[in-house]
């Protein structure tokens, strides 16, 4: 499976003996399933927001002329939420191209060979500790009411309604890195001229905190930590690109 922030968590999808909770055909996404979508939603807005922001910080300090960094910016942002979308569409084709293959591969197996395919779903039961007469009883009654659900859950803890989606993913992707890139453009090509980089930088580590204490949020941890490695990272990426646009601004590169 690929790191795609998409990739459903399949985390405690049951306890022995069950194929995993989940919800009916056509019942939607799970719980898991959307959370990682507001997960990865969160991760693509940091990405937009410290991209962007540390570009045009950049090309401001080595330059006040405002088309310069009207034309960066606006490369930056356009550029970035295309590169997010494209490099989440590849990742995430990797993933449901395995996905797929794995579901057709059971589904084959079970039309070659259900009585072994059966005998397979007893002994994954049994050993997680169910009794040979309750195993078999459990693996009988998933496999009548739905013999692949019953064997992708459990043999790969997965199922048919969470193949990923690489054009959903793709969208995502670009929105979120969108959302977060506008935040310190408009403020750097808005703001006056002696004021728009601490202002940037200002509106940019507000923006970071908050994506940072949301991430930490879905995820479960301590939104503290989270938030300071996130606003921390910002934060020297923005003035590592102030200093290097300063000097080659001094120096006449420029």
């Amino acid at each position: 499976m690929s790191d795609a922030p998409a990739t459903p968590d399949r985390a405690g999808t049951g306890a022995p003996g069950h194929p995993g909770r989940h919800e009916p055909h056509g019942g939607g996404e799970s719980l898991a399933q959307r959370l990682n979508w507001l997960r990865a939603g969160v991760l693509g807005a940091n990405d937009g927001i410290v991209s962007v922001a540390a570009t045009v910080v950049g090309v401001a300090a080595a330059t006040t002329a405002d088309a310069p960094v009207l034309i960066a910016g606006v490369a930056a942002v356009v550029g970035g939420a295309i590169s997010m979308a494209v490099g989440e569409y590849v990742s995430v084709s990797s993933s449901s191209d395995s996905q797929t293959a794995l579901i057709h591969k059971e589904r084959r197996e079970l039309a070659e060979d259900p009585a072994g395919e059966l005998e397979e779903l007893v002994e994954i039961y049994r050993q997680q500790g169910l009794s040979e007469p309750t195993a078999r009883r459990v693996a009988e009654e998933f496999t009548a009411q739905d013999p692949i659900r019953a064997h992708l859950r459990a043999e790969l803890n997965l199922s048919e309604d969470e193949v990923l989606s690489p054009w959903r993913a793709a969208g995502a992707s670009f929105l979120a890195f969108l959302v977060g890139a506008l935040l310190p453009f408009l403020t750097i090509v808005l703001a006056p001229v002696d004021t728009r980089i601490p202002l940037t930088f200002a509106v940019t580590v507000l923006a970071l905190a908050l994506t940072g204490a949301a991430g930490a949020w879905l995820g479960g941890a301590r939104p503290l930590p989270a938030t300071l490695r996130v606003v921390a990272g910002g934060a020297v990426a923005l003035a590592v690109t102030f200093a290097i646009g300063a000097l080659l601004g001094t120096t006449g590169v420029v």
